[in-house]
């Protein structure tokens, strides 16, 4: 009888527990004593002062903390951003802090973390297919391209990659900057912006003076920088690395050592 008298108690503390967890008391109003027959009166007592301290707590919070409804634009652009600022170029250097001082060509340099933040120089996009669609094109793997000029050097990307990836260790290590900035500092300077034109036909031709477009300035400078580099490497003695990290150096700072600072002019 005992046994089955510890069995009636404990099942009745499981039902009393039960109805605190299914809020059947919100009001803070136990059920009576006869709901839990077999229980003595102190555990009843506890469970009825515990269920009215619940009640009259979550009271209390719901008057005083208010649902925050965050909107969903808001949310997914948080999420986006903090997508963003995890990707850095190579595993190592970061979009976040890249800053492009030339507004005219801003449009024209993906190299912010809003924009196409990339582990790889090596999207293969299909940014011929339409007109203007490279200028969605990071501007590393633009750089990349560009240095697969020249038909002994086309087609062999991960040579490029691997060339641009030892250059950015360089620029490291001779300016203790980030690589990216001085990448688009180096576009922004070496671009050209005025060129001439063929006016007239026949046998009477002139030329004249015309303000060249944002596209094309950057198409200019990034063509400047790896023939620069192209051209300093030819017998040299120093990689093709070493030469794209200084030209890109020199240009960034806008010195007249750098090709393409010589020649867009």
């Amino acid at each position: 009888m005992s046994l089955i008298l510890k069995l009636k108690t404990r099942v009745s503390l499981f039902l009393g527990i039960l109805a605190l967890s299914l809020e059947l008391t919100p009001s803070g109003v136990f059920p009576p004593a006869s709901y839990f027959s077999t229980l003595p009166l102190s555990i009843y007592n506890g469970i009825t002062n515990q269920a009215r301290h619940c009640a009259s707590t979550q009271r209390r919070l719901s008057t005083v903390m208010e649902p925050v409804v965050a909107h969903p634009s808001a949310v997914a652009k948080d999420l986006e951003n903090q997508a963003h600022s995890d990707v850095k170029l190579f595993n190592r250097w970061s979009y976040d802090d890249v800053q492009i001082a030339d507004i005219s060509v801003e449009d024209y340099i993906t190299a912010t973390a809003a924009k196409h933040a990339t582990y790889m120089p090596h999207t293969a996009g299909r940014y011929q297919a339409k007109r203007f669609r490279k200028a969605q094109c990071p501007i590393v793997e633009r750089l990349v391209n560009s240095m697969m000029m020249h038909g002994r050097n086309n087609g062999k990307k991960l040579m490029a990659v691997r060339i641009v990836k030892h250059a950015m260790e360089i620029i490291h290590l001779l300016t203790d900057q980030n690589p990216i900035q001085i990448i688009v500092d180096a576009v922004i300077n070496s671009g050209p912006r005025e060129d001439a034109t063929r006016i007239g036909s026949a046998g009477v031709v002139r030329r004249q003076a015309v303000d060249i477009s944002p596209l094309r300035r950057v198409n200019q400078a990034i063509y400047l920088l790896t023939t620069g580099a192209r051209e300093s490497a030819f017998r040299n003695i120093k990689s093709i690395a070493e030469c794209l990290a200084d030209e890109l150096i020199n240009a960034a700072k806008g010195s007249s050592n750098s090709y393409a600072i010589k020649k867009k002019d």
